[in-house]
């Protein structure tokens, strides 16, 4: 058992993953990123403290569904697979605050996604999205939300009603109005460049915009007839290049 109760075996070009590193029952984190692998074996539900598993850069067409068994996960990082859906036990991950599924192969973006009630942070760009279901709005804790390089031919309305987003990014969309998103208290940066836009969203002030037309004086916010001016107590992060590495203590 690693001391660190990490294992990375990235990069390996496996086919298969070792079996005895199921044995590593209290293993935290596993990184298989960049292999050939397209199954885990059964034994992967031995590791029951696993809270962060990377399977990015793989072939999966599906996902196994002994991932879904792994209770404790915190972060999931399925980017760059062939996924085409995700399965209904997906729901079983009620810790799940970090899921990556960029760079699949998604035409719509999975229901059981929306019942991932801590999730904070989704990334579903580069995928062939064309809407986000109204059920998106039932996760509350959701911050941020990436869903660049997809076919949205509009900004998707549900997430008019989801107040406590910080980050939104639809850039290298085909969206040609933006709606205003002043009412949305919690937002601090908005990326909608290389669409077909005739015009930048309106946001309140001391909201960041990136894209066309986002030198724009925003939207100040109004409360009870007054203005308020807001002043971000830090400034927001752009969207990661790569994935990052988490935080030691993700959960």
């Amino acid at each position: 058992m690693p001391v660190d109760k990490m294992v990375d075996l990235s990069g390996r070009q496996m086919r298969r993953l070792p079996v005895h590193i199921c044995s590593f029952r209290e293993l935290v984190k596993l990184y298989l990123s960049d292999n050939n692998l397209n199954y885990l074996p059964p034994e992967l539900e031995q590791l029951q403290n696993l809270q962060i598993l990377a399977l990015d850069f793989n072939n999966f067409k599906a996902l196994p569904l002994v991932v879904c068994t792994l209770k404790q996960l915190c972060i999931l990082y399925l980017g760059n697979n062939k996924l085409c859906s995700l399965p209904l036990e997906l729901r079983l991950l009620q810790n799940l605050k970090t899921l990556w599924i960029e760079s699949n192969c998604l035409q719509y973006l999975p229901e059981v996604v929306c019942e991932l009630s801590l999730l904070k942070t989704l990334h579903a760009g580069s995928n062939a999205l064309r809407c986000l279901p109204p059920q998106l709005q039932c996760l509350q804790e959701l911050r941020t939300i990436w869903l660049s390089g997809n076919l949205l031919s509009e900004f998707p309305p549900v997430l008019l009603d989801m107040p406590f987003l910080e980050v939104i990014d639809v850039d290298r969309n085909s969206i040609r109005f933006f709606p205003s998103l002043a009412h949305l208290p919690g937002l601090k940066l908005v990326i909608y460049d290389h669409n077909p836009c005739r015009n930048a969203p309106k946001v309140a002030r001391g909201v960041r915009r990136v894209g066309r037309w986002s030198e724009e004086t925003p939207e100040p916010r109004k409360r009870s007839g007054a203005v308020i001016e807001i002043t971000p107590d830090e400034k927001p992060l752009l969207p990661p290049a790569a994935k990052m590495e988490p935080e030691a203590e993700p959960c």
